[in-house]
């Protein structure tokens, strides 16, 4: 079989996802089934994977299912506990207070603070927090999906203390023969490095600044009354001077700091100038916008999970510092976890569940690290919480039955999609020598587009992000692949490795087991589809825009680096 054959197989799985999910528009559940089954047998068959490594693939998929459904449940009891003490019904109002505008609410909660959560924790983190949390504010589980989504998009590269660069292009670049040569041109690894984040955190600033406004306008036109994309134009000031609050001081902390915390620096910066203009009215239009009433709603716009704020009014009045403090908690918690060496190594290796080279395959390990998780961290800030708030313990056991419940279908539809992603990732090691999967995928792309390849450079690392749900493992799979192919045609490979991490960024944004954990924290399961054909107009939008600016900088700027 030629190569080129083979990447079209390689396609194959990815392609059927696509038409199944979002062309006949089934459930994930029933989807994704087919999909696993798909690749196990291309893997058997055309990449002459063993049939053993195929099944440790499997069981470490299942694995890493059990840490990604740990995080869902932590996230889904932290607002259930907080709907049951009271705390949600005050941070409804606390952002009423701020503006009633939906607009506004989004810009804060949605992008904002989502953005602060993708800092501190990544792996999907913000839209299994700020989803259901848009929800018990009054917005559609389907709405909230597509907002959560949308937050993994800028932030996302310089996630859980900028893993996906210091663990996904650290780790997928051949380090010690990179570093040879720099030495030899009178360079050194922590240039090439320092270098490559200050480009992912200037091109992500460039594309980010629209991205509030971005948001705003997808939900006026998705959910408004009207349908209307100029409703959420209407409030372009107040949502640019967001986006532009928020990636200065990102782009600043890339560029100045490396990348451990340009999405935390700039999204809590972003939070204290903008909140307190909202609250002045700066910028704010003077119409406000909602969502017409609740039962006006199309049924697929409503989740299986309720929140009946009503009901929780009998309650004593919580201040808003008060009400808050869970979610303060929870981001310094996930700040020092990841920060401090003593506290991380505590988390680490605390609770930890361990498998090393599953079925005797070398390099197919999988572990659960149930404290450090934020899943976990979570579940200390409940535990927390159930003090600070002086919760009931009826209460507290009602939030824990309620939240089991969501993960019995999120449960199902992961066991088949991570280990489908995992098979691809491991086909690396075969017995026709073949590249992975992905590799194949890529290369295909590579010499299909030629010299135009650095325009495609994020496409590649979206697609990388759309298979493995991860930007840190895009980067594993792909930056020496870019490294490789800026080498071939004479351009920066720091630029093209730069821009594989952003768009392995946007890719997050319609990768598949990314949407069904979002969508199972509001009750959405079986409707990913719905969600995916929302969420890739902003993927594609980044992706172009990203596409042009490297362009323009290779081509026009003729941006260079220590090894060209």
């Amino acid at each position: 079989m030629n190569q080129t054959l083979l990447s079209l197989l390689a396609f194959l799985p990815l392609v059927l996802a696509a038409v199944l999910l979002v062309g006949f528009n089934w459930p994930a559940r029933r989807a994704m089934p087919v999909v696993y089954l798909s690749a196990a047998a291309i893997a058997l068959t055309a990449w002459d994977m063993t049939f053993n490594r195929v099944l440790a693939s499997t069981l470490q998929g299942l694995i890493l299912t059990g840490a990604i459904l740990w995080i869902i449940f932590g996230a889904i009891l932290l607002l259930n506990t907080l709907k049951h003490s009271g705390a949600i019904t005050a941070i409804r109002s606390g952002f009423s207070n701020i503006s009633p505008d939906r607009r506004v609410q989004t810009v804060i909660a949605a992008w904002l603070f989502g953005c602060f959560i993708e800092g501190a924790s990544g792996f999907g983190t913000p839209a299994a927090v700020a989803a259901p949390l848009l929800v018990a504010l009054g917005y559609p589980a389907m709405a909230a999906v597509m907002l959560g989504m949308m937050v993994q998009s800028t932030p996302v590269s310089f996630g859980a203390v900028g893993t996906p660069i210091v663990v996904g292009v650290a780790g997928g670049l051949d380090k010690a023969g990179i570093t040879a040569r720099l030495v030899e041109d009178g360079s050194n690894w922590e240039t090439f490095f320092r270098l490559i984040t200050s480009e992912v955190a200037l091109t992500h600033a460039t594309i980010g600044v629209l991205m509030p406004l971005f948001m705003c306008v997808m939900l006026t036109r998705f959910f408004g009354r009207s349908k209307s994309w100029t409703e959420g134009l209407s409030i372009a000031p107040f949502a640019i001077f967001a986006g532009i609050a928020f990636v200065v001081p990102y782009a600043m902390a890339g560029v100045f700091l490396g990348p451990e915390f340009p999405s935390m620096i700039g999204a809590l910066v972003g939070l204290l100038i903008v909140v307190p203009a909202a609250k002045a009215g700066f910028l704010v239009p003077k119409t406000v916008w909602d969502f017409a009433d609740a039962r006006e709603w199309p049924a697929s716009w409503i989740g299986d999970i309720e929140i009946k704020l009503d009901s929780l009014t009998a309650r004593a009045p919580m201040s808003i510092f008060v009400a808050w403090l869970p979610y303060v908690l929870l981001g310094g918690l996930l700040v020092l976890s990841r920060v401090n060496a003593d506290v991380k190594s505590f988390f680490t290796s605390t609770l930890v569940v361990a498998w090393k080279n599953l079925l005797g395959e070398t390099g197919i390990s999988g572990s659960i690290e149930f404290l450090y998780l934020p899943g976990g961290i979570m579940v200390l800030v409940v535990l927390a919480t159930f003090f600070l708030h002086r919760m009931k313990f009826p209460e507290l056991v009602a939030a824990v039955h309620e939240s089991s419940r969501t993960l019995l279908g999120a449960g199902f539809v992961l066991v088949f999609t991570i280990p489908m992603v995992r098979i691809l990732i491991n086909s690396g090691v075969n017995m026709s020598d073949l590249p992975s999967m992905p590799r194949a995928m890529a290369q295909l792309v590579a010499s299909s587009v030629g010299d135009v390849y650095p325009f495609f450079a994020s496409w590649v690392g979206a697609l990388g992000a759309f298979i493995a749900g991860s930007n840190t493992v895009s980067n594993l799979m792909l930056a020496q692949f870019q490294f490789d192919t800026a080498e071939l045609i004479g351009v920066s490979s720091a630029m093209l490795v730069a821009v594989q991490a952003v768009g392995a960024a946007a890719g997050n944004m319609i990768a598949i087991h990314n949407v069904v954990a979002a969508s199972a924290t509001v009750g959405l399961l079986g409707r990913e589809g719905e969600t995916l054909r929302m969420t890739v107009i902003p993927t594609l939008y980044y992706l172009v825009m990203a596409g042009l600016i490297t362009m323009i900088a290779i081509h026009v700027f003729g941006v260079s680096d220590p090894l060209l």
